[in-house]
This record gives C-alpha cells, sequence and structure tokens, in this order.
C-alpha cells in the first residue's frame, strides 16, 4: 500500500526551558504543508527491512519509520514481517519534520494494512514514544504543540495558504541548535498566549516568531538574507522552520508566492518549494 507522508512548518516556536531529561519545554504552532515523501509499505521479507530513494537517511532501526513498525508490532504483539520503501522528497533535517511524518504514516499504514484498528489517540501516544512531533502528523490538523510536542489542540488558521519555502544545500541538527540556544542563556517569562483560532491572515502574521531562528542565523548569516528577501519581495511573513535550515515566506495565493520564487535571488546550490498548506 502506498501512503503520501507530508511535511511541516512552524507558524511560531518558542522555547520555555530545558527539562530534567534533557527535553525542551517547548510551545509551537504547526501546520502541514503539500510536500509529500512517499512511503510504501507491505508485508514480506525479513524482519523490518527499509529502501529508501532520494536523500541519504539514517539506516535500520536508527530510521523513525523502521522504529515505528517495530513499535507498532510489539504493542499488538503482531509477528510479521515488514518491507517499507521510501521516496525521499522532503528535505533531512531541514526543519520540516520529514523523519517523524515517515515514522505517523508507518503507524497509519500499519493500522490500516492489518486491520488493527488502533483509533487516532492510541497512535498518538505511539508516535509520542517515537519522537515529540510524530504525534502531530497522526492527529492530522493545524495543532499548537506544547510539553515537549506531545500535547496538541487544534488551531484554526487562514485558508488557503501557500508557503515558498527556500532550502539551502546545508543542514541544521535539532541538538546542535537547542544546545548553542542553551548557551545564551536567554531567561523565559511566561509562555506566550495562543488563541485557538487564526481566521484572517493579518491576525496570525503578529504571532510567527522562532526562537531558533538567533542561533542558526548567526552561523550561516544567509538564511536571515534569504528570509529578508522573501519579505522583500511580497510574502505577507517570514520565518524559519522548526531548528532550520530552511526559510519560507507565506502568501494568500499561489500566484504571489509563484511571482516571488521569480524573484528570488538564490545563492549557489539553493532552491525553492512552493507547497499548499494542508
Amino acid at each position: 500500500m502506498r501512503f503520501l507522508s507530508p511535511a511541516k512548518v512552524n507558524l511560531y516556536l518558542e522555547v520555555l526551558k530545558k527539562r530534567p531529561d534533557g527535553y525542551h519545554e517547548i510551545q509551537t504552532l504547526m501546520h502541514r504543508v503539500a510536500l509529500f515523501d512517499e512511503v510504501e509499505i507491505g508485508l514480506g521479507g525479513r524482519g523490518i527491512r527499509l529502501v529508501s530513494e532520494g536523500e541519504k537517511i539514517p539506516a535500520g532501526i536508527r530510521n523513525l519509520a523502521c522504529r515505528a513498525a517495530r513499535l507498532f508490532l510489539r504493542e499488538f504483539g503482531i509477528q510479521k514481517d515488514v518491507e517499507i520503501g521510501l521516496k525521499k522528497r522532503i528535505p533531512v533535517a531541514a526543519g520540516l519534520g520529514g523523519g517523524s511524518s515517515n515514522a505517523a504514516t508507518v503507524l497509519r499504514g500499519l493500522n490500516e494494512l492489518l486491520r488493527v484498528r488502533g483509533d487516532r489517540e492510541l497512535l498518538m501516544a505511539l508516535g509520542a514514544k517515537i519522537g515529540a512531533d510524530v504525534p502531530f502528523f497522526i492527529f492530522q490538523k493545524p495543532a499548537l504543540a506544547q510539553g515537549i510536542g506531545e500535547r496538541l489542540v487544534a488551531v484554526e488558521v487562514p485558508k488557503p495558504l501557500w508557503f515558498l519555502m527556500v532550502i539551502p544545500p546545508f543542514r541544521i541538527s535539532t541538538a546542535w541548535a537547542y544546545e548553542a540556544y542553551d548557551l545564551l542563556g536567554t531567561k523565559k517569562k511566561e509562555a506566550t498566549k495562543i488563541k485557538d483560532s487564526y481566521p484572517d491572515l493579518k491576525d496570525l502574521l503578529p504571532v510567527m516568531k522562532n526562537d531558533l531562528e538567533g542561533v542558526a542565523f548567526s552561523r550561516h548569516p544567509q538564511i536571515g538574507r534569504m528570509k529578508e528577501e522573501l519579505l522583500a519581495r511580497g510574502a505577507r511573513g517570514a520565518l524559519m522552520s522548526g531548528s532550520g535550515p530552511v526559510v519560507f515566506g507565506l502568501f494568500p495565493a499561489k500566484k504571489e508566492a509563484e511571482r516571488a520564487e521569480e524573484a528570488m535571488p538564490l545563492p549557489a546550490g539553493w532552491r525553492t518549494v512552493i507547497a499548499r498548506g494542508i
């Protein structure tokens, strides 16, 4: 069976504190976008086997998709061999949640393929054992995520939204981004109040911020320059997604995003993708 595995962007990300277990308490507003990996799941082979095309990803059980398959089979006491085919189109280590999305897609796919009928809440609980963003991709709605990202509340966002994503040839480690942020010694006040509804784009724009931009821009100033270029070319808002390095511009119509894309002065090796919010 074939499934589409979408990327996400963070419309807002606030780092609140580091927990004793090493994770960070965050508050973030996430939205899925129509940039997809393709995941094919079948029964057979030997054990859990992953074959991937595209950008290099972790192999074997280090891969979140394989971990998801192993967890699902153990949870439901199923002894089956599983083959996972993965066509990577979402950039790896880019702040777009591709690995978490793949894991969520495997959980949902195996649930359908094996006719287990686990409900959404159960699958989300399993996803939380794999990674903080995995439950969001099972939730399948724009959402405010709290805690380490596992507590979700649906949020209404404007429709349609179009994203012009600017993708550099380098990557940023999520672990490095949070460690670098911790070194700043930033003192946090209470978390920003996020509403459950932003029906108009003008209401959403003041909320857009990302606490991790500072450390990413200091190491890679080009990211910050691309954010400014997006705004100069008509983006209503622009932001780095997650721990980066992808930045995106926000547009109310596809044609506006396309005009901005044509005018963007990209450094060597950089590329753009236009995607609709879903």
